[in-house]
């Protein structure tokens, strides 16, 4: 429960950010400063492995804002969904350790937006996440990018997808929802 708190949290800094700081752009790193808490432990007293997305979706909370798509996206009836992600771990966050949540996008392709998140320590990467999300409307769809960009604004400065995400992406997709996905193991 603790992480809703943390996410009210974040979005109230954010909109304060967004009113003093002026907006991020797209290609921007969004940074935001966290502490390890208790209740982001696992049995081996050092911060569990899903927590990390949970943390990392906070980061993800004040790009969002922080850019005004969060805004653009409510004005339409638009939200975003995580479709598929990857995690690799460094090094372990312990208990009451400050790190920072380092996020910015990375790309998109036709369907999706690429994110990367990192949770870093002193200048030091700790643990690193790429997202894919995908834009979808509350009447049912999913938003294509142009109407997005037509929106929002095509987002400058933002590289290339590296082929490997491209990849990943392309391997890790389950069948669109339309179709059926059985659970057949081999």
């Amino acid at each position: 429960m603790n992480v809703i708190w943390r996410t009210l949290l974040i979005i109230a800094r954010a909109r304060r950010r967004m009113r003093r700081e002026g907006a991020l752009e797209s290609s921007e790193v969004g940074r935001i400063s966290l502490t390890t808490l208790p209740t982001d432990l696992d049995i081996l007293r050092h911060m569990n492995n899903g927590r990390y997305l949970s943390l990392f979706d906070l980061g993800r909370w004040d790009l969002l804002i922080r850019t005004g798509l969060f805004d653009a996206m409510k004005k339409r009836g638009w939200y975003a969904v995580v479709s598929s992600e990857t995690i690799t771990f460094r090094k372990s966050l312990q208990l009451w350790q400050r790190f920072d949540i380092e996020s910015r996008f990375v790309g998109h392709d036709e369907k999706a937006m690429f994110l990367e998140h990192r949770a870093v320590v002193d200048g030091e990467v700790y643990a690193r996440v790429i997202v894919r999300a995908r834009m979808l409307r509350r009447s049912g769809g999913t938003v294509p990018h142009d109407e997005l960009f037509a929106a929002v604004g095509t987002p400058a400065g933002i590289p290339d997808i590296d082929d490997w995400i491209h990849d990943w992406a392309t391997a890790s997709a389950l069948p669109s929802t339309r179709k059926p996905a059985p659970s057949v193991w081999g």
